[in-house]
């Protein structure tokens, strides 16, 4: 005898983001993390409750509206970066404004920017087998800041990489927040990112267990 077996990932949970603020969600593996970032960011549909971004309901978006709505208004940098080998790093950068309906031009011009921001201009016609880990990522970011989101997700960004190469993508995420009033919402085991996220949201069982800001830290 055989069944579907089901498990409540997320339990009564709800929780607000803000525009220029760099949130992180910690928490021990199996807690609901990246489930959470999934639904806030519209890669997975709630089976009951509302995940609202921009003032639109994303669990009442057809999957073709859906699809748009990730493209022009959401940026996602990954663990496992998700480069295309045989593209340059210019070239990653270009693809999405290209899908975007961004001309040649323009979308040359603004991968440029983007690459010169996480400080990669004198490696744009490299290949990812030519960069380093941290190189990578950062080419990853460059990819989705070029797109200008007002949403950013990254799952793990800093797992894969080395203190140095990590602290320098966590003041990338940061800058991009303050600078570019982004909401960065931030998935990680990372000790490192608590000191620079501005909220961090703590996850368990399924539930936000506590919820600190730098400026002041509040307990729930």
């Amino acid at each position: 005898m055989s069944g579907v077996v089901q498990v409540r990932v997320l339990q009564g949970l709800s929780v607000s983001l803000y525009p220029g603020e760099l949130s992180l969600i910690s928490g021990p593996s199996g807690c609901g993390k990246s489930t959470l970032l999934s639904l806030m960011s519209g890669l997975q549909q709630p089976d009951s409750g509302q995940a609202t971004a921009l003032g639109q309901d994303l669990s009442k978006l057809k999957q073709r509206a859906l699809e748009r709505f990730r493209l022009r208004h959401t940026g996602f940098v990954f663990q496992g970066f998700n480069l295309f080998p045989a593209l340059t790093a210019l070239e990653q950068i270009q693809l999405p404004l290209g899908y975007m309906g961004l001309k040649d031009k323009q979308s040359l011009q603004r991968a440029k920017q983007a690459l010169d921001e996480v400080g990669l201009s004198h490696r744009s016609h490299m290949r990812p087998a030519e960069l380093s880990g941290g190189e990578k990522q950062r080419v990853a970011i460059a990819r989705a800041m070029a797109k200008e989101p007002q949403l950013l997700f990254a799952d793990e960004p800093t797992s894969a990489l080395d203190a140095e190469s990590g602290q320098r993508v966590i003041d990338i995420l940061h800058r991009a927040a303050r600078s570019h009033g982004t909401t960065v919402l931030c998935v990680s085991h990372d000790p490192r990112l608590v000191r620079h996220a501005d909220r961090v949201l703590g996850m368990e069982d399924g539930a936000i267990r506590s919820d600190w800001r730098q400026s002041s830290p509040i307990k729930e």
